[in-house]
């Protein structure tokens, strides 16, 4: 379902964060005693970040948190709510936002808890608490998405593999100041459950724990993923669903300053720009450096292009992505 109201929202604040160890493609040719360049080959990523052992996704979402409250000017006492739009879990239960919430030191009474929309997270949140800040419901949301995908990686499978990395983003969401044109135009999003086996990790939840299955539960907690089948199921989509999301924000491509997508793989950005006719030029990509970082890869990219100025206040933004389930999701907003 679109949302067809406008609504004075900003994104008052950005902020970014990885594990400080780089991996390189041609490392982990080394590692996995491939030849040189089948990384690079498999997954168009030059580098990526990979969390050690004894880190958690909760710290490095709480390093993003500090830096978006920083660069919007706020305290963490300033927050009314605090939502984890991760992809992945930190730990079966609690949530991830309440690991978060105490790696931040978060008083009592702000409350925490996720919304979890796969790679799609991050937009997901932001379209559904930008209505509870317009309702008054809370006047400043800190949303953050922070994902470790290394750990469950099945190197057997390089297409699965090759294209991800870690970290975590945050944003400072609350009602457009006085004197600023900030607001969202439009957000949709698209849930193709037929795909919903395309990508997944099967472990994690009742259905395959291990006191109820009758086969090795090891392999069970690898990502998964048909990157062919996805990419078809979703174009058969993409297209449509971007027409009606442009035509709901009354705008055409060409007004479209920046599209900021998911990190999907190399396949997908370049998909951008020769079937969704957008020039390459006006794509944030960050892959090459990070990969796929799952829901923390939107706001990543988002962060990178504000802090590096191509992301000026005023300009008309396409944030624009997929993910398992399969989901669709996209928003107009003006920055």
């Amino acid at each position: 379902m679109q949302n067809n109201a406008i609504l004075r929202i900003a994104i008052l604040g950005t902020g970014h964060a990885v594990p400080p160890q780089i991996m390189t493609s041609s490392a982990l040719d080394q590692r996995l005693q491939l030849p040189a360049g089948t990384i690079q080959q498999a997954g168009g990523v030059s580098q990526r970040h990979f969390a050690a052992a004894h880190e958690t996704a909760a710290q490095f979402a709480a390093q993003a948190c500090q830096r978006a409250l920083t660069a919007a000017n706020f305290a963490m006492d300033d927050m009314d709510c605090l939502i984890a739009a991760s992809g992945t879990m930190d730990q079966g239960m609690p949530c991830n936002a309440a690991l978060i919430h105490r790696e931040l030191g978060l008083n009592a009474t702000i409350p925490a808890f996720d919304i979890n929309m796969s790679c799609l997270g991050f937009l997901a949140a932001l379209d559904t608490l930008s209505w509870l800040v317009v309702a008054g419901r809370y006047r400043r949301v800190l949303i953050v998405a922070a994902d470790i995908a290394s750990c469950g990686l099945n190197w057997q499978a390089l297409e699965a593999s090759a294209i991800f990395g870690d970290g975590a983003a945050a944003v400072v969401l609350g009602a457009s100041p006085q004197g600023r044109q900030s607001r969202i135009l439009t957000s949709e999003l698209l849930t193709i459950s037929e795909g919903a086996a395309l990508c997944q990790i099967p472990a994690g939840g009742s259905r395959f724990h291990p006191s109820r299955i009758d086969q090795p539960f090891d392999p069970l907690t690898l990502f998964q993923m048909d990157g062919k089948r996805v990419f078809k199921l979703a174009s058969q989509y993409l297209p449509d669903f971007l027409q009606r999301l442009l035509h709901s924000a009354g705008v055409t491509r060409e007004q479209i300053d920046w599209v900021v997508p998911h990190q999907a793989s190399h396949l997908a950005l370049s998909h951008l720009s020769k079937r969704l006719g957008f020039p390459s030029a006006k794509v944030i990509n960050i892959f090459a450096n990070y990969g796929n970082q799952i829901a923390a890869s939107l706001p990543t990219a988002l962060d990178v292009a504000v802090r590096d100025g191509r992301i000026q206040r005023g300009q008309k933004l396409l944030l624009l992505g997929t993910g398992a389930g399969l989901s669709l999701g996209g928003m107009v907003l003006e920055y």
